[in-house]
């Protein structure tokens, strides 16, 4: 099944019910009064954040949304029924705009979050609000109001625990299927993940980790070279970032590899330059010798950052890695808590 993470769709609520003109008809009532109903008001749109959803493929098969219309009003104040609301689901974490003015109308960020996006018209008046001691007989009546009709954006952005982030060919996929029960695709060429993969991390200590693999990133990401910002976006609300170098240099310098990776998150939003990382140093199964590692655990020490080195294809230090991430989220969510 393909990912969509942004669509464009339309929503009409419903519009509210005309008012009746009547009036009494009863045995011995001569001049019975007015007694028109009210139309019933129109149904809104309503959106609601469900975790059962992953991607917003569903637009790709409906663009256009429409609640029910009220009903008229009748004889003998009868008032009309109201329009059904329309209710649809959306994955959590999904954020809509108004597609012309981009303007963000609601953040769905947790389970069963809710959000009006069209309301429904209101229903016109009968003639018995029209009645004065002047016209005891009126013959006119409300007309209901139109339902609110617009054009929407949605946008989604992953909520995980943990991103992984690197440049193409760095192993992320590896390591996402080594860490978790996810079944990436992996191959020996750039830009095998096209699309933001999930996996879930089980920890003993602080339960389950959601951990989202990223499209590999290359320098200019966030104007939009190669894949583009276009998934920069789900990485806006992890944790914890993991920094995934080549360490074999097989594509690029592993300490030019880090550079990038920061100074793209930094263009793309300085924010997450105070998120957690951890810089990993991948495929150390292919060096020679130890000294070889040393030398490149080395040159970034020098620049005060300490990386974890690992071989994701082989499972060597995953299970450091893995109380590493335990330990930050234990603190992340005991600080939240405090908060």
């Amino acid at each position: 099944m393909a990912f969509v993470d942004e669509a464009k769709f339309f929503v009409k609520a419903g519009d509210g019910g005309n008012g009746c003109i009547g009036f009494r008809r009863e045995k011995f009532v001569p001049k019975g009064g007015p007694d028109g109903g009210d139309g019933g008001n129109g149904g809104s749109v309503i959106i609601e954040a469900s975790s059962r959803l992953a991607s917003l493929i569903d637009f790709r098969y409906r663009s256009h949304f429409i609640a029910e219309n009220g009903t008229g009003g009748k004889g003998k104040k009868q008032h009309g029924r109201k329009g059904g609301d329309l209710l649809f689901q959306v994955p959590v974490g999904s954020i809509i705009k108004d597609a012309e003015s981009g303007e963000v109308l609601a953040d769905l960020d947790h389970e069963h979050a809710r959000f009006v996006v069209a309301k429904g018209g209101k229903g016109g008046g009968g003639n018995v609000h029209y009645a004065t001691s002047t016209n005891r007989a009126p013959r006119k009546a409300g007309k209901g109001q139109p339902g609110e009709e617009r054009w929407l954006r949605i946008e989604l952005k992953l909520l995980a625990d943990v991103g992984l982030i690197g440049l193409p060919n760095a192993g992320k996929s590896t390591l996402l299927s080594k860490l978790s029960a996810a079944n990436p695709k992996v191959a020996a060429y750039p830009f095998t993940t096209l699309e933001p993969q999930l996996g879930v991390l089980p920890l003993a200590a602080s339960g389950q980790c959601i951990i989202a693999d990223i499209p590999g990133l290359i320098a200019g990401a966030h104007e939009g070279a190669g894949l583009g910002h276009r998934f920069l976006r789900h990485i806006e609300r992890t944790h914890i970032l993991l920094h995934v170098i080549d360490g074999s240099g097989m594509e690029a310098d592993p300490l030019d590899q880090y550079h990038t990776l920061e100074r793209e998150l930094a263009l793309y939003n300085e924010q997450l330059m105070d998120r957690k990382r951890l810089v990993l140093l991948n495929k150390i199964d292919l060096f020679e010798t130890g000294d070889q590692l040393e030398m490149i655990r080395d040159r970034f020490r020098q620049e005060g950052i300490e990386v974890l080195p690992i071989s994701a294809a082989v499972g060597e230090g995953l299970d450091l890695l893995k109380d590493r991430i335990a330990d930050l989220l234990k603190d992340i969510r005991e600080q939240s808590t405090a908060e």
